[in-house]
């Protein structure tokens, strides 16, 4: 069986060390992928480097996101994992997505976008709403920029609004969200693999 290399994005506004429950949903579903087919994996916790704003591949110097958008570019299957702010995604998830705007005017031999033939994937955390409303932002961002989507390729955790519980501090993991991340990707493990085998055809 062919390794599937996994580049994950932790999106979460906490520096390292500190805890992150995007971290802990982000090494679920890396678990969960790896019961399915052989990975090498590859998680970047994007807050720890210095990734400028802008829309360029290179935004001068200073700017880490050149390296990571190699680690993108290399992998299979990208997953995003953002926490919940306010309803919304992390600033720097959307960051994140700004940055991958430059890959819609790079192009392979045939002419394909360079994302052509990769998988994308999203989980999402937070002690507020938003879930549905990031998956469908980071979606439809991803699939604008070439990556290919399975079927049910999200999982999200919703704590109780104003609780204070984050999903770092559960002891055991909701059968819901079990059940989402295993559906995530066992789909993600079939998409990638059919794709590896039969690539989108060449730009006519």
């Amino acid at each position: 069986m062919p390794e599937l290399s996994v580049v994950a994005l932790n999106c979460t506004l906490t520096p390292s060390p500190g805890e992150s429950s995007t971290q802990k949903l982000l090494d679920e579903v890396l678990v969960s992928l790896a019961t399915r087919t052989t990975i090498a994996s590859d998680v970047v916790r994007l807050v720890d480097h210095d990734v400028k704003p802008g829309v360029e591949p290179d935004m001068g110097p200073g700017d880490e996101w050149p390296a990571i958008r190699d680690r993108i570019r290399a992998a299979d299957v990208l997953l995003v994992a953002t926490p919940t702010w306010l309803g919304h995604m992390s600033s720097v998830a959307q960051r994140m997505l700004e940055r991958l705007d430059a890959e819609l005017s790079e192009t392979d031999d045939d002419g394909r976008p360079i994302m052509f033939g990769k998988v994308a994937v999203v989980a999402v955390v937070g002690n507020e709403d938003g879930a549905h409303k990031i998956v469908a932002d980071m979606q439809q961002a991803l699939n604008d920029v070439g990556f290919s989507l399975p079927a049910q390729g999200s999982v999200y955790w919703n704590g109780e609004a104003m609780s204070g519980v984050d999903y770092k501090d559960l002891d055991e993991v909701p059968e819901a969200v079990s059940s989402a991340t295993a559906t995530l990707t066992a789909n993600a493990a079939h998409l990638a693999a059919l794709l590896g085998a039969q690539q989108y055809p060449a730009a006519s």
